[in-house]
């Protein structure tokens, strides 16, 4: 029975007539002993489990790294998420639907356009340039690396990554609500009228845009809104489908800050797991997601992922120089 509620649950939130692919690793470490164990190997025995992961990651030729709010963080990206999750007096979650679109498309541009304009005054952190430069190296060794983000920030690309799956969308990114082009805009602000979007307070009122000011299609003249998955809102079916085709072909994955908590993006790692494929999981604390993990690395991900990543950078990076 509880199956059945788990597959109707992420069916929902996959997009209609999709079918995942069978996850056997359901109970695959459903216990805490396996945390346990992974605690305490991060705990007494870290030279020896770095010494193990980095040997995988040398031989691993397809790696998955699925992302997570906590890559962005340590990049001083407010996540609006949990009992601190407003924007101003307004419920971020509450703006992030399409019913709130449709009632006050002024507000909830206003919104968006705040998020775009704070998130390019930040920059890349340690980790993020940690992976670019890891795909970078692999890619000239025949190697892949690819990165599935619940991000909707651009950081990963802006760091240098090619290889990029934003299941959640972007915010760098409009869809016409009348011919749904996609298209990618940098530019803010994003229309002349949001140029002074800023969060509200109890002294000021927000801006009441007509909606023939806001943003609109080049194409057709219907009216943009933010390329994201909004909550209720269904993911990408075709997003997906090459999510689980690299997750079915990879031989390492790397979990870096997700709780894991998400659907369907909670049973990504799980499913690599069912595979007999190593898992290595970073984040700040132990979270759920660590159920189907071999490896544990806590802290930043800014410091962690640099630092597990360097043997690999130094050894391919001989490796090139041995061949030139």
């Amino acid at each position: 029975m509880k199956l059945r509620i788990f597959v109707t649950s992420l069916r929902t939130f996959a997009g209609p007539g999709y079918r995942p692919p069978l996850l056997t690793s359901m109970a695959l470490h459903n216990d805490l002993s396996h945390r346990r164990r992974l605690l305490s190997a991060w705990a007494t025995d870290r030279v020896r489990q770095q010494e193990s992961f980095q040997a995988e990651l040398i031989k691993a030729r397809r790696i998955v790294v699925l992302t997570g709010a906590g890559v962005s963080a340590e990049s001083g990206i407010p996540t609006f998420r949990g009992a601190g999750g407003f924007w101003g007096k307004y419920s971020a979650t509450e703006l992030a639907t399409y019913g709130a679109f449709v009632r006050d498309p002024s507000l909830v541009w206003t919104f968006y356009e705040y998020r775009r304009a704070t998130v390019l005054q930040t920059k890349p952190n340690p980790g993020h340039v940690a992976l670019a430069e890891t795909e970078a190296v692999l890619e000239n060794n025949e190697k892949k690396l690819t990165i599935v983000t619940q991000n909707i920030d651009g950081l990963h690309q802006r760091a240098g990554s090619k290889n990029v799956i934003e299941i959640h969308g972007s915010l760098f990114k409009t869809e016409c609500t009348k011919c749904r082009k996609v298209e990618e805009n940098l530019q803010v602000p994003i229309c002349d009228a949001l140029k002074d979007a800023r969060m509200p307070d109890a002294d000021n009122e927000q801006l009441k845009i007509p909606e023939e000011q806001l943003p609109r299609c080049g194409s057709c003249g219907g009216l943009l809104r933010p390329h994201v998955v909004w909550f209720g809102e269904n993911l990408d079916e075709e997003v997906l489908k090459r999510v689980y085709q690299e997750l079915g072909s990879c031989d390492l994955c790397l979990v870096v800050g997700t709780s894991s908590v998400v659907y369907p993006a909670a049973m990504f790692a799980p499913h690599v797991a069912a595979r007999s494929v190593s898992v290595a999981e970073f984040n700040m604390e132990l979270t759920g997601g660590a159920d189907a993990s071999n490896y544990l690395f806590l802290g930043p991900s800014g410091k962690t992922l640099p630092e597990a990543l360097a043997p690999l950078l130094k050894a391919l990076q001989k490796a090139e120089n041995l061949v030139f």
